[in-house]
């Protein structure tokens, strides 16, 4: 009987650790002699997280994408790649939602397994836009005329704003990080700034300290908002019972009625640290996890949210889900994969900093992305020093 202790470390929400505290439970029921043991970290924690403490202490990791050019220069993470049957490859890369497979894949070797899929998309309360007879929103334009009534909320937490300023310049047609001096194009990028802090201003300063979490908490919680643009979704809120009151999701609004919006792709996967002395059965419980059946099942209805284009589409998910993933499947599909090289996890809150900073005080957009090109510079800097 094989004899084995694995330690795995998440974040903390309903999202991500009871549908891994579940799947743990019934593979120590189909491998007796193994036990798995969950942690969990703030979502803050998560983002930022020093990859090679975390691989010291921890067999299993779930992390971001973004995290992956750190990973290639700290070689603390077991590259799956060889370990994977051509199956399993194959199932794997053909039934990913969007680029969440591909995402995890860096310099020819992949990091993390998909197992969980999110991008920002929109949500708002439809009994108290019916209450209040409020018009829901096509487009940017409509958002705003929401937002002077008092309705809408955005989360503005300093990382959160950067991603949601990418996305913004990714819908406009700006490359992100292709240039070694600029982060985005600076005629599209002034144009999104510009545009973040006009629907900002509409909003009480309370949002600078609001992540997702801290938006769908208080949306379901009170009557306060009715409308949110885009945050990194969390179908928790959307199945009954979760919340004290129900919150529905659907892809974000066009900008225009000819720019569709593009948001950047979030969601988690499933590493193997390579000090792990059981990669074997981590691989095999990792394949469980981001398995058709498990996402499908025990994964998706205890709480997760599958990297699975196969579970998106399964009927009992949007059954409990008030159809989450059906109305939510092109955000995903059309996400923008962030950067990855080493250093850039530091940007996203050093450079969302500065433009919450820009959106407070009004400041001058040009100079502001003249500061987030030299924190970019910095951080690129920063990861050939550890290469």
């Amino acid at each position: 009987m094989k004899q084995a202790l694995l330690r795995g470390i998440t974040w903390n929400h309903s999202r991500a650790l009871p549908p891994l505290v579940a799947t743990a439970q019934r593979f120590e029921e189909q491998h007796p002699g193994v036990r798995i043991q969950w942690e969990r970290r703030s979502l803050h924690e998560f983002g930022h997280a020093d990859l090679a403490t975390l691989a010291h202490t921890f067999d299993l990791l779930v992390i971001d994408h973004p995290m992956v050019g750190d990973a290639e220069t700290t070689r603390v993470l077991t590259d799956l790649l060889p370990l994977l049957s051509l199956e399993d490859l194959t199932d794997l890369r053909e039934d990913s939602i969007g680029l969440c497979f591909s995402s995890y894949n860096y310099q020819g070797k992949l990091y993390a397994l998909p197992i969980d899929a999110a991008a920002p998309a929109a949500s708002f309360r439809p009994d108290l836009m019916n209450q209040h007879e409020l018009e829901y929103p096509r487009v940017w334009a409509d958002v705003v005329s929401l937002a002077k009534l008092g309705w809408v909320r955005m989360p503005a937490f300093s990382a959160d704003l950067l991603l949601n300023f990418l996305g913004l310049c990714v819908s406009r047609g700006s490359a992100i990080a292709c240039s070694p001096e600029r982060l985005v194009d600076h005629e599209i990028g002034t144009c999104c700034l510009e545009q973040l802090r006009e629907l900002a201003a509409l909003m009480p300063e309370e949002i600078y300290r609001m992540n997702p979490i801290c938006l769908y908490e208080r949306m379901a919680d009170d009557d306060t908002i009715a409308y949110c643009p885009f945050a990194f979704t969390y179908s928790n809120y959307s199945r009954r019972g979760f919340g004290a009151k129900h919150v529905r999701f659907s892809n974000p609004v066009a900008l225009d009625e000819d720019t569709p919006m593009r948001t950047v792709l979030g969601g988690t996967g499933i590493a193997i640290s390579a000090g792990s002395k059981d990669t074997t059965i981590a691989l095999e419980y990792s394949l469980f996890v981001a398995g058709r059946i498990s996402q499908s099942t025990l994964y998706g209805i205890c709480g997760g949210q599958p990297a699975r284009r196969s579970a998106w589409h399964d009927s009992l998910l949007n059954q409990i889900t008030d159809g989450f993933f059906s109305r939510t499947a092109a955000s995903i599909e059309t996400a923008h994969v962030r950067p990855r090289y080493p250093g850039y996890v530091g940007l996203q809150e050093r450079a969302g900093e500065t433009i919450a900073e820009y959106s407070k005080h009004h400041g001058n957009s040009r100079k502001a992305l003249e500061e987030i090109d030299a924190l970019y510079r910095a951080s690129l800097r920063e990861g050939i020093q550890h290469v």
